[in-house]
């Protein structure tokens, strides 16, 4: 029988590759389709059928059939590739479809995959792989590519048709139907193993994976979460074919399948029924959901890690995993270390992950854990309000008063005074919910709403108290004879102060130094900037003195707008009498017994004042414009307004190739370039100097980031002025020292401060000055913009990386060529 089949395939595939005869072709097609049910020849001569009428199509032999015959001819070259084997009708259309140039036959091919598709054939192909638990005779090295070409369908298609790939090639419309195949092929695993016969799910499972690490888990999952989360939901069936199909997916391509699939749930019940114990059984699953996806990635949403974090308490074997990831991530919330290198986004994501642990806890693990709870509170909380960083600091605040009320500390609870914002909200709102049943997976659990009581209705009582409303009793407004008066107007009306405004410079200084009255300190602050503006001769004689006495004033009497006064003032002394009072400011920046506080405030006035005096000069019988408005000190927390100065500069210096060249800077006179040196020079004098109160290279980074940005703008103020070059020499030399610093505050300071130099220095000067360290500088920026955990530094080293190739293009007359 084997022989005779042989002999009449062979008969009938050189009829067709030699054959010009529509009748003679109809007939041997016939005798193909006759045999498609026959094992032997789909097993040995069904490919290379395939082949030949490729091949034939190829030659056009249909295409000289203009008789009756050339539709029929059609009709059965269709069904033999559609009614065969479907692995190897699939391997043999895409490895046509690739290999094949531009033609009739090429055409063919594509509209027999479209049909291929659209007609059922992949879940032929995964269930044949199924059934009978998966005892298909093909080596491994085939199944490998038959899993490849399943997975990679539209790459293999579209790297070839280009414009030309039909929708149904497309990604997401291809995944979308293998999503479909699969869930029909899980669904006959069920009804065959309910008939008691055997199924395997390691094939589904192998192109599940494929298909995932290859990218595609979102199209895949958008299909089958939701589907699989329903059926599971009341089938204990289908809970035990899902476990099984994911615990046979690849250990390499476990983690973007797990990744995908909770994206796409409802949440941990749906996990739970969906994966079961994976958790316990698989280690690499195991890894990537208590280690992976909470502490070596943070882009994923909240709602991931609540899922995650939930499908480990929803049983009691898997809590101890929980207990397990509570005390990794204590861990690493506590790490002084991993505060410093890691991006304020990453520290975020740690948090909540650390609140939904704490909340998922029972009052005997917390008791149980409550040392390691007491550290992680203690050394996290510390080191986050050691940071520069204001979100950080914010972020320690919150996440430290929730765990201190979670261990119920009652007097030692830790409470601290901050603004709230929404991201600051949203992580005690995590310690308010820790139920981890979904709200949108059982029906069962939605209110009704027709069921509702409505609340009888109120009145508000002339006490503030509420009062049920009863028909019939009358109300107490009818007793108020005095509502029918009509108030007297008071709105224009003005506090009247015993104290008047002082009308000279002495009076005022004298207010400030020994006055008791508040009335009369509020009204001197008020009066103080345009005092001392106004009489210039009278300021110049006491400014010294005066900003001494604005240094120490302390804020006794709870003065409103105290910190804008007194700093308006202090800028109004040091652009009247420059030299005297920058030299002060400069020298007590240094000094002995001052409070970071104080040091701030100098390196604030010094900028603000820098800022006034390099305005243009309008008039040359008027001295320097009044800045319009001094920004408040505790408003500068990220140094915004002084980097948005400089930003605006860089864009202005590169040139685009849509608008053309731009003028560069016109050099204007100003009052600041002549003392450019008085404002600089002395900041860098005594940074390496340890002091009793003051240590800027060690613990004092906050003054040191704040330090690095007064020094960059005051760089960035001096462009054009003779002494830029010698600035920028020494602040190179400064930040060399600094570069590495582990405090991300510092780290934008440097940066800062290297896009003020290459933006403000003189090409051919900063060329000199960089000498054999150019390349070193280069790399070290370089490595910057690529490495540095904090998304500002990352953006200050592209801008410094700009500026400078434009002073190399510029200095070796490149052309320009930036866009």
């Amino acid at each position: 029988m084997g022989s005779e089949v042989r002999m009449q395939v062979c008969s009938c595939l050189r009829t067709l590759s030699s054959s010009r005869d529509s009748g003679e072709i109809v007939h041997a097609l016939r005798t193909l389709t006759r045999y498609l049910e026959d094992d032997e020849f789909t097993r040995l001569h069904y490919t290379r059928a395939l082949q030949v009428l490729v091949s034939a199509q190829s030659s056009h032999w249909f295409n000289r059939s203009r008789d009756d015959h050339e539709e029929e001819i059609k009709k059965l070259w269709d069904e033999i590739f559609l009614r065969g084997p479907p692995d190897q009708t699939l391997l043999l259309l895409l490895d046509t479809i690739s290999s094949t140039g531009a033609c009739a036959g090429l055409e063919r091919c594509v509209s027999v995959l479209e049909k291929f598709l659209s007609t059922g054939r992949l879940q032929v192909l995964l269930w044949s792989r199924c059934e009978g638990g998966g005892s298909y005779a093909d080596t491994p090295q085939l199944r490998e590519i038959i899993i490849g070409h399943l997975a990679a369908l539209p790459s293999i298609t579209s790297n070839h048709l280009h414009t030309n790939t039909p929708d149904a090639f497309l990604p997401q419309q291809y995944y979308s139907l293998l999503a479909a195949s699969i869930l029909d092929t899980l669904e006959k695993t069920c009804h065959a193993l309910r008939a008691g016969r055997d199924c395997s799910l390691g094939f589904v499972a192998q192109v599940l994976g494929k298909v995932c690490i290859q990218g595609y888990s979102s199209q895949i999952f958008e299909i089958l979460a939701p589907r699989l989360s329903s059926l599971t939901r009341a089938d204990p069936l289908w809970q035990r074919v899902t476990q099984r199909l994911l615990e046979n997916v690849p250990e390499r391509c476990t983690e973007c399948v797990i990744t995908g699939l909770i994206r796409c749930l409802s949440g941990a019940t749906a996990a739970s029924r969906l994966m079961g114990n994976l958790v316990l059984t698989n280690k690499k699953a195991q890894f990537v959901l208590t280690h992976k996806l909470l502490l070596q990635q943070y882009q994923h949403p909240t709602r991931l890690v609540k899922s995650v974090l939930g499908y480990l308490a929803l049983d009691p074997e898997r809590r101890m995993l929980l207990k397990q990831v509570l005390r990794s991530v204590c861990q690493v919330w506590c790490n002084s270390s991993a505060v410093k290198h890691t991006s304020v986004e990453q520290q975020l994501y740690v948090s909540k992950a650390l609140l939904l642990c704490v909340a998922l806890l029972t009052d005997s693990e917390i008791q149980e854990l409550r040392q390691e709870m007491l550290q992680c509170m203690l050394g996290g909380v510390q080191c986050r309000l050691d940071s520069n960083i204001v979100r950080i600091r914010r972020m320690g605040m919150a996440v430290g008063e929730c765990l201190s009320h979670k261990l119920d500390t009652p007097g030692s609870q830790l409470k601290f005074q901050y603004e709230p914002d929404e991201e600051i909200r949203e992580l005690k709102a995590l310690m308010e919910s820790p139920s981890v049943a979904d709200d949108d997976d059982d029906e069962e659990h939605q209110p009704d709403a027709s069921s509702s009581l409505q609340p009888e209705p109120k009145v508000q009582g002339s006490a503030g108290r509420s009062v049920t409303s009863e028909p019939g009793r009358g109300s107490d407004s009818e007793l108020d004879s005095d509502d029918d008066l009509t108030p007297y107007d008071m709105s224009a009306d003005q506090e009247k102060k015993e104290s008047s405004p002082p009308r000279y410079v002495r009076d005022c200084l004298e207010a400030l130094m020994s006055s008791d009255d508040a009335d009369r300190v509020e009204l001197s602050l008020q009066v103080s900037d345009s005092l001392l503006r106004k009489n210039v001769n009278a300021t110049q004689e006491v400014s010294v003195q005066f900003s001494k006495v604005l240094l120490h004033l302390e804020d006794r009497f709870n003065t409103p707008r105290f910190h804008s006064l007194r700093q308006n003032a202090m800028v109004a002394l040091t652009v009247t009498d420059i030299k005297p009072v920058v030299d002060y400011w400069t020298t007590e920046f240094y000094s002995l017994n001052y409070n970071l506080r104080q040091r701030l405030d100098i390196l604030e006035v010094l900028a603000l004042s820098a800022q006034e005096l390099s305005e243009p000069i309008r008039n040359k019988h008027t001295g320097a414009q009044p800045i319009t408005a001094a920004t408040a000190i505790e408003r500068c927390d990220d140094i915004t307004h002084w980097r948005q100065i400089v930003e605006k500069r860089i864009q202005s210096k590169t040139r685009r190739i849509s608008k053309g060249a731009t003028q560069p800077v016109k050099a204007v006179p100003n009052c600041y370039a002549p003392v450019a040196g008085f404002f600089f020079f002395p900041l860098l004098r005594n940074y390496d100097r340890s002091q009793v109160t003051f240590d800027l290279l060690g613990s004092d980074h906050l003054v040191l980031g704040r330090l690095l940005h007064t020094l960059g703008l005051l760089m960035h103020l001096a462009i054009n002025a003779p002494v830029a070059s010698q600035m920028g020499r020494a602040l190179l030399d400064f930040v060399w020292v600094v570069r590495f610093h582990t405090d991300q505050m510092v780290r934008r300071g440097v940066m800062f401060a290297v896009c003020a130099v290459f933006l403000s220095m003189p090409s051919e000067n900063l060329l000199t000055e960089l000498g054999d360290d150019l390349m070193e500088t280069r790399a070290w920026i370089a490595d910057v913009a690529e490495n540095d955990c904090d998304a500002d530094c990352r953006s200050l080293a592209v801008q410094s990386l700009i500026l400078l190739d434009k002073n190399l293009k510029s200095q070796l007359q490149i052309p320009d060529t930036e866009t």
